[in-house]
């Protein structure tokens, strides 16, 4: 009853305070606009926004995303300061956390809840596989902060590899933010033109030794050439290396659905269209590990995003695909 009455106040504070929030988010998505040429990824800040927030509720301490978001290119304090504050006044005062933010997060996945849903997913396979490996791999890294949450004393060298604007933008923030990057190689790289492989060697990284790679929020953002190269240059990697995604579906790239309408038109707004989706046929599993198979990988894990019911196809999904 305790709990109810929480999200009760809580969604009550949320809304009497809503226009606050939109006139914050219309500030922030302006200012965003208005910097596109700063190199600053829209899709790689998302993630970033969702690890800030959990950090703010107390439920996933995350120092360098705190450090991180506010001073980003691009990000208006004040937009942000509006956007956030009405949510977070209303936790404080409730002790309530919404399903979005909460963390570890459980049960079904909404679209709108994937970018917070697979911090769950990503963390887990840090906290299960880097234990046992001592290279570490973001591809597409963004504004990703795992390796600086890392003990100090962990035996694991870091690598991120990005776009060379973006890469640059994360740089200046890490130095700026006080975040100590001493310990990760930056090796800048195109997936769609650029041998990343061969430029991640030379920043020291050992194909003969397995490495667990992360590859988050990237590849609907891909070509399939693009896609298929990335899968086969991993699958060239040392037995045992292990590459932990996430992905959507042809579904998301078709549907008329007004949310993935919405969405697909956002994305191509800000320069950052969705590209690639694994066939949507059912069972969609099957399709994921088709593709996998054809670029030498073989399916470890997988956790499908919406149901694949009559007249309904999964939207996306979760997986790990292994060199063997």
């Amino acid at each position: 009853m305790r709990k109810l009455a929480s999200a009760f106040v809580f969604y009550v504070l949320s809304i009497v305070l809503l226009p606050v929030s939109i006139l914050g988010y219309v500030i922030w998505v302006a200012r965003l606009l208005a910097a596109k040429a700063s190199g600053v990824s829209t899709s790689a800040e998302a993630p970033l926004s969702a690890r800030w927030a959990m950090h703010n509720f107390g439920v996933r301490e995350d120092q360098a995303a705190n450090r991180l978001l506010p001073i980003l290119p691009g990000i208006s304090r004040l937009g942000m300061s509006l956007a956030f504050w009405p949510t977070v006044f209303a936790h404080r005062f409730t002790g309530f956390v919404p399903k979005t933010f909460r963390y570890p997060f459980e049960g079904e996945v909404p679209p709108q809840a994937e970018a917070s849903a697979r911090v769950t997913f990503f963390d887990g396979a840090v906290d299960r596989f880097l234990p046992g490996i001592d290279q570490f791999v973001i591809l597409g890294a963004g504004f990703d902060t795992r390796p600086y949450r890392l003990p100090q004393d962990t035996p694991v060298n870091s690598f991120e590899v990005d776009a060379p604007k973006t890469q640059a933008v994360k740089r200046g923030v890490l130095d700026r933010g006080g975040i100590d990057a001493r310990r990760v190689a930056f090796v800048p790289a195109d997936f769609e033109k650029d041998d990343w492989l061969a430029k991640l060697v030379e920043a020291g990284f050992d194909p003969g030794r397995p490495a667990l790679f992360l590859w988050e929020g990237v590849t609907m953002y891909l070509d399939r050439d693009a896609i298929e190269d990335t899968l086969s240059k991993v699958a060239s990697c040392a037995k045992g290396t292990l590459l932990a995604f996430d992905y959507f579906t042809t579904e998301t790239l078709k549907s008329g659905k007004l949310y993935w309408r919405y969405g697909r038109a956002a994305a191509k707004a800000v320069g950052e269209p969705l590209k690639f989706g694994v066939d949507s046929t059912p069972p969609s599993r099957e399709r994921l590990s088709e593709l996998l198979r054809s670029c030498g990988l073989a399916l470890l894990e997988q956790h499908g995003l919406g149901r694949e019911i009559k007249n309904k196809r999964a939207w996306g999904g979760f997986a790990i695909a292994i060199v063997q």
